[in-house]
Formats: structure tokens, sequence, C-alpha cells
């Protein structure tokens, strides 16, 4: 199933695109990073990965047009990370309520800022929320929200990144759950070096593969 959707269609009607495989085993929320929208080319291309592993995905627009417009002024959004994790936290409530995904174990998947605020709702909705991945993560930007992730985390960070590894350290050290630091070799922040992004992808499929139970039957 491919579908365009509305999230929040109640409150700020998102966009979002939903791609559910036969027999999804789970469900993974994407959580963009800051100037970066669902169609972030990134997110897409770990995305088919994650579907070609028989995982639902859906990536959708954290923030609204008119957010997006005030936002590009006065960068007033994108690092206000308690903003951006109730957003998250009100999109998870509103999937894991959807008839065709009843049954789904969720998983976050975040990118810089997008990686505080899926910490923040992993936090928040430890019952709901069973696995993390970060990419390129600010988890330093949640500090408060780290000791109650109780959800299995991989946080990965390119080795060229060197003050996101940093932070990243800071943050695994603080981390109560089953936790990873992976470093993948001649990335920077972005991944647009040749390989790096199909790494995380093929490291991401694996996790949520892993810490993500099956649906019931």
């Amino acid at each position: 199933m491919d579908q365009e959707i509305t999230v929040l269609p109640g409150g700020p009607g998102l966009d979002a695109d939903l791609h559910l495989p036969a027999g999804a085993r789970g469900m993974v929320v994407f959580a963009h990073g800051s100037g970066s929208s669902r169609r972030s080319p990134r997110n897409v291309l770990v995305a088919r990965e994650l579907q070609q592993a028989g995982l639902g995905t859906l990536l959708f627009d954290l923030l609204t047009s008119q957010e997006e417009r005030r936002d590009a002024v006065d960068a007033s959004l994108r690092f206000d990370i308690g903003f951006l994790t109730d957003r998250l936290t009100a999109v998870v409530d509103e999937v894991v309520a959807r008839p065709q995904l009843a049954g789904l174990s969720v998983g976050l998947f975040g990118a810089s800022t997008g990686a505080a605020a899926a910490l923040g709702t992993a936090a928040a909705r430890p019952g709901v929320v069973l696995s993390v991945v970060s990419r390129g993560g600010r988890p330093d930007l949640a500090p408060e929200a780290l000791p109650g992730v109780r959800a299995p985390t991989l946080l990965l960070v390119g080795s060229l990144d060197r003050q996101v590894i940093a932070f990243n350290e800071q943050a695994a050290a603080r981390l109560p759950a089953e936790h990873k630091l992976s470093i993948i070799p001649g990335a920077t922040h972005l991944f647009s070096e040749p390989g790096t992004l199909e790494e995380v992808a093929r490291q991401a499929a694996d996790w949520f593969s892993r810490t993500l139970p099956p649906a019931p039957g």
C-alpha cells in the first residue's frame, strides 16, 4: 500500500507518505532535520531499504507551510526540540490508532534535530516506541529525555563529523537501554560521500528488523 495521507487532520494537517508492504512486521516513522521535508532524498533512500526489509514507513512534514515560512525568517522552530517532540509524539499517537496500522510495532528514524525529537518521543511513549535509529543526530539537544529512553537505540554518525561524534558519545553514556554508536567511515554530516548513506540504510534495516517485534499473527 502506497498512500499520500494527512496526519493530524484535526490540527495542523501535515502531508505524509505512507508505504505499507504486505505482511509488514513493523512501522518506522521518520523525523527529518531542520530545513528538510518528507521528500528528503536521504530519508527516502533509507525508507526504501526499510521497505525491502518488510517494514512500513511513514515520512511526513514536521512543519506546515506557514511554519516553514516563519522558520525560514527567524529560525524559531528548527531548534525548538520541545515543539518538534510534541509534534512527532502527536503523529505517533494518531498513527497507532489507525485501523490499518493496528498491532504494528513502531520505530522512529530521526535525522539531525529530528533525532532529538525522536528520542524525546521515545521517552514520552516507552510502551509504543520500541526502537530508535538516529542519523547524524543531535541527542545533546534532548538531554532531559535520554534517561527515559527504553527503546533500543542505534546512533549513526560519520567519522568526519567530529563534533557530532562527541555529542553522541556523551549521549550514549546516558542511555539506559540497549544502544550502539556506529561510526560510518569517510562520512560527513550529510552522508553525501559514495556508499555512506547506503551503509546507513543497511544498518538501520538490520537494527529495526532485530529490535521491532513482529505483528501478532
